[in-house]
């Protein structure tokens, strides 16, 4: 856990079109004059760790023209994987009786997934994450990348004194259905460990700016203490200052239920620039 006085960027995950929203908001406060890649730490994690290895130390703007210049298929239906991901968990939570319990039954319900498959998912989901991160290395800032322990349900954050790449790691983190093997160990979904964002790794720093694709929301009981409002108000009575940047309504058909739709990818990365856009001055006070 980070114990300095500094500025923490939260990046957490929302698939797809999360990771799009992420770029977007990034450039347009770096548009604004507020460049948050800057952090001192930096936490990332599922598509907020891929986002994490684009932006820290790099330029917001060029990420963000290189989302609006892809070209994604036709849009797909909603449902299909990202509903039968979202089952799943639902179906987990619906047997665990507290957080651990359903970060253990998570971690085992993806290594009965990997005994039954083909065999073919370690290598193929590396290549997949090699190519998004094309040798890119660990950054001179600190950065945490967040997993879980398929085996044990614990929680992991893996940074560039690990002995893990960057590519691992992410990897790792972004392990939402199949485990990813790293050594001898199998990881899953750095969502898992306590939501989409994990804002609660940046207690101790002063200040805290948290991008959250999924709205600080999280399937689990509230009971649990698993939304980021949660985690917000643990900070702030720590003594961090917080700024959350949460998508607004009329964003929400290009995340959640369709953070899988590539095709979602640009409008996402506009909403976010525009989002992140008018809420620089807000930013730009609390980073400044």
């Amino acid at each position: 856990m980070h114990t300095t006085s500094d500025r923490a960027l939260v990046l957490g995950g929302g698939g797809s079109t999360g990771n799009a929203w992420l770029v977007g908001v990034a450039a347009g406060l770096a548009e604004a004059g507020t460049d948050v890649t800057t952090a001192d730490l930096t936490i990332g994690t599922s598509a907020g760790s891929t986002a994490a290895a684009h932006l820290v130390g790099g330029a917001p703007a060029e990420r963000y023209a290189s989302i609006l210049g892809e070209q994604p298929p036709p849009r797909r239906p909603q449902g299909g994987l990202t509903s039968d991901h979202l089952d799943r968990l639902r179906a987990v939570i619906e047997a665990s009786v507290d957080l651990p319990d359903y970060r253990r039954r998570s971690g085992a319900a993806a290594l009965e997934m990997l005994a039954a498959s083909d065999g073919s998912w370690q290598d193929r989901w590396r290549g997949i994450v090699a190519a998004r991160l094309q040798g890119l290395d660990w950054p001179d800032r600190r950065v945490l990348i967040t997993a879980v322990d398929a085996a044990t349900g614990e929680p992991v954050e893996l940074d560039r004194d690990s002995g893990v790449s960057p590519v691992d790691a992410v990897a790792a983190s972004c392990a939402g259905g199949l485990p990813f093997r790293i050594g001898d160990r199998w990881y899953v979904d750095g969502g898992y460990r306590r939501n989409a964002d994990n804002a609660d790794l940046a207690r101790g720093c002063a200040r805290v700016l948290v991008l959250s694709p999924l709205g600080g929301r999280a399937l689990t009981p509230a009971a649990w203490g698993t939304h980021l409002t949660a985690q917000v108000d643990e900070l702030r009575a720590a003594g961090s200052r917080v700024v959350t940047i949460l998508p607004p309504d009329d964003a929400a058909h290009l995340l959640g239920a369709n953070a899988m739709d590539v095709s979602l990818r640009p409008a996402a990365a506009r909403a976010g620039y525009e989002l992140g856009r008018s809420r620089a001055d807000a930013v730009a006070a609390l980073w400044a």
